[in-house]
């Protein structure tokens, strides 16, 4: 569990909390396997054996105070007494890890057993739907997606291969040959339903095949696939074969329908069943259908914002069937493969809601599935905070308890999903004593999957068989963070990528709700308001003349960076504008994108690192700017570019020509590579290019600090440069403006 706080050092009153102009608050990736300075939890037993605070009900952590009979609340001071299992357990506290470490993993029995879930059986389940309504081109991609992706799974899991078009296939592989049965979808199902329930067309443990003995009739039936021909779509659709070019894509029905093919088994073959639907294009048969039309309406001339008119979405057809998924046991992933409309603005709600991502890929070359990372499931989220503040508005793909007050419930998690929280004082005095540290404490509870061990009468070495149990979990995580004194051990405190997630995370909110436009000017009059408060922070310093804004916040490292940051989020396509070109379907899938990711990736999502070596084995500088000033100072022959969803290498036109390009697979600068990829939850697209020989425009068009932000007048075309002068302005206005107010109250 990582936990990142925008600064280290908290205001001690709401008055600081205002005058600093910082964004007070959290980003927690509760699933990450160690802490953000790499330390893994104290892992123990008795998770549901932990004391709990009789009055805020947080539990026993390192930082509280131990009496011999009871404990003081390291959060809201109350003394509790320990009852006759604790006092027991005492008598041997190296059993407790509570006790001694401030973030602890414990395990919780599962439906009273003993053993923590040993007797309860549940086997992993993946069920892939394929979209026939498609070109050859997409299905050759999504047999070789999943062919890699059936190496990856545990032996022991369970596969389902489905397909839909106008009707829906379903593959019985466990014979000796592959078998399919088809149910075709009326027009219009909402009626009438499927003429057959799937389960009466192929048992559901028919379709469910166990990897380690059907792998390879899985490969022999994904070899079968063809798209559906114009024959097909149009016999069904009652339209001539001439005139259905594409369509036919019966996505909402056939969602649906496995949805509740797969619930019956829910529970007692698996405790989750993830989905991976592969989508062409937008759904436009049976339930479910979509209107691609609204993409081309001319928005300006009705007057309307057309950034804010294609957010929403259309019907709610798919976040209704999110909660049916959530309550049978599955996750949906949409992998949607299309440079056409499909309006994920719709479809989001699917994935997201579910448990599930969405990932948008423009082209079949750019395409790549996720990696085969750990993830948990039925997974809840608590954060308490010491009596002087509490948490305020939470951001993240989870959704809140109905009844208590900042408890999230989290469908599936991964160890890279990040969610965050703002802060507030809980009244204007702040921190009632500026010496006690503030508290914070984060619970995660959730449930995994995990292979059963076992040691045969004839075996010393333990093994593992294709047996899987549950198990369920609790993680506590307290933290301590100490008051600040004045506004520069704020500043000096602040993590600036930390402070970037939580600025996304409204921004996102901000433009959904009111449109694109506010949430650019929400970013730019930001910034302008922290360095207008910087400044007059810096001028209690008589050496620093009045006359001049810093905009570098050349006295703060720690603040030197968030310029670049917020120039490069202006620039970044989630906040783009329509008339820019920007396709709406990407805008949904960075806004689903980045509100999921931990605060290092999505700084690179957005200002990408860019460093450069010397040769393919000797690094040179760890980082650049990105300007083409930077790579013509640097005079290095070699730059590597992280852009978190794409990483390119990039050779200078004039590199000398005896280093090896592509760099050689054994090389210090491959390594590097290697270990970004396995990094993070998007296998990124990597690409090498030499500008003395190639197209360099994908490379060059990362190097935005020569560019323009847009065409909205915050800049004049001189980019970064010229950004730096109309915050000044801004900035300069805002003190000008609250010297004069001040004034006049003297």
């Amino acid at each position: 569990m990582a936990a990142r706080a925008t600064f280290s050092r908290f205001p001690v009153t709401a008055e600081a909390l205002e005058a600093c102009a910082v964004q007070w608050g959290i980003a927690v990736t509760p699933f990450a396997a160690a802490d953000e300075r790499g330390q893994a939890p104290a892992a123990g037993a008795g998770g549901d054996r932990v004391p709990r605070c009789e009055h805020c009900w947080a539990y026993l952590n390192s930082h509280c105070d131990m009496e011999r009979w009871g404990w003081s609340c390291s959060l809201c001071g109350t003394l509790n007494g320990f009852d006759d299992d604790a006092l027991r357990r005492l008598q041997h506290p190296e059993g407790w890890p509570e006790l001694t470490s401030s973030f602890v993993d414990l395990e919780i029995p599962v439906d009273g057993s003993e053993g923590a879930g040993d007797g309860v059986q549940a086997r992993p389940v993946y069920v892939a739907a394929v979209d026939l309504a498609c070109s050859e081109e997409f299905l050759e991609l999504i047999k070789s997606a999943l062919l890699a992706a059936l190496e990856a799974l545990i032996p022991g899991s369970l596969f389902g291969l489905m397909t839909f078009s106008h009707k829906i296939g379903l593959y019985d592989v466990q014979g000796p040959i592959p078998v399919v049965k088809n149910v075709f979808i009326p027009p219009d199902t909402e009626e009438d339903g499927l003429p057959v329930a799937l389960e009466d067309a192929m048992p559901l443990l028919s379709f469910l095949a166990p990897i380690d003995t059907c792998k390879d009739r899985i490969a022999a039936a994904l070899d079968t696939l063809r798209p559906t021909s114009s024959w097909e779509r149009g016999a069904a659709s009652g339209q001539e074969p001439d005139t259905v070019l594409l369509g036919g894509r019966g996505f909402g029905t056939a969602m649906s329908a496995l949805t509740d093919y797969l619930s019956s088994e829910y529970g007692t073959t698996f405790a989750l069943a993830r989905v991976f639907a592969f989508l062409s294009g937008a759904p436009d048969y049976g339930d479910g259908q979509l209107d691609t039309r609204r993409y081309g309406e001319q928005y300006a001339s009705k007057g309307e914002d057309p950034d804010l008119a294609l957010l929403p979405e259309q019907i709610p057809f798919y976040k209704d069937l999110a909660a049916v998924a959530v309550q049978a046991g599955v996750c949906v992933d949409i992998f949607a493969i299309t440079d056409e409309y499909t309006d994920l603005a719709s479809l989001k709600f699917l994935s997201i809601e579910s448990g599930g991502s969405l990932f948008l890929y423009t082209n079949t070359d750019d395409s790549t599935l996720p990696q085969d990372i750990p993830y948990a499931f039925g997974c809840v989220l608590r954060l308490r905070t010491s009596s002087d503040f509490e948490p305020g508005n939470s951001y993240g793909h989870f959704f809140p308890d109905p009844q208590y007050e900042h408890v999230q419930h989290i469908i599936c998690c991964d160890s890279f999903a990040t969610y965050a929280y703002d802060f507030n004082f809980s009244h204007p005095e702040g921190f009632s004593r500026h010496t006690d540290p503030a508290v914070v404490q984060i619970a995660f509870q959730y449930s995994v999957i995990e292979p059963v061990k076992h040691t045969s009468e004839n075996e010393t070495q333990s093994s593992t068989s294709n047996m899987f149990c549950l198990k369920r979990r609790l993680r506590i995580r307290t933290l301590q963070y100490r008051p600040a004194k004045n506004i520069n051990e704020i500043y000096d405190s602040v993590d600036p990528e930390t402070l970037l997630h939580i600025l996304v995370h409204k921004v996102i909110l901000i433009s959904l709700d009111k449109g694109v436009k506010e949430g650019r000017s929400l970013v730019h009059d930001w910034l302008a308001l922290l360095i207008a408060r910087y400044n007059q922070a810096l001028r209690s310093d008589a050496r620093i003349p009045e006359s001049h804004v810093d905009v570098d916040f050349l006295q703060c490292p720690q603040l030197q960076m968030l310029p670049q940051l917020v120039f490069a989020l202006l620039r970044n396509p989630l906040l783009q504008l329509h008339e820019e070109g920007i396709h709406p379907d990407y805008r949904i899938y960075l806004q689903c994108l980045f509100s999921a990711l931990e605060p290092s990736s999505l700084a690179k999502a957005i200002y990408p690192v860019l460093v450069s070596y010397s040769s393919p084995d000797k690094q040179a500088f760890p980082r650049h700017t990105l300007s083409r000033a930077a790579l013509i100072m640097s005079e290095s022959p070699i730059f590597l570019l992280d852009a978190f969803t794409n990483l390119i290498v990039y050779y200078s036109p004039s590199a000398d020509p005896s280093l090896p390009f592509p760099p050689p697979h054994d090389c210090l600068l491959r390594t590097m590579i290697n270990e970004l990829k396995q990094g993070r939850c998007i296998t990124p697209k990597l690409t090498f290019i030499h500008g003395g020989r190639e197209d360099s425009s994908l490379f060059e068009r990362y190097l935005i600090e020569e560019q323009d932000v847009d065409g909205t007048g915050f800049t004049t075309g001189k980019g970064f440069v010229s950004f730096r002068e109309s915050i000044r302005h801004a900035a300069t206005d805002i003190i000008e403006t609250e010297t004069w107010i001040n004034s006049c109250y003297m």
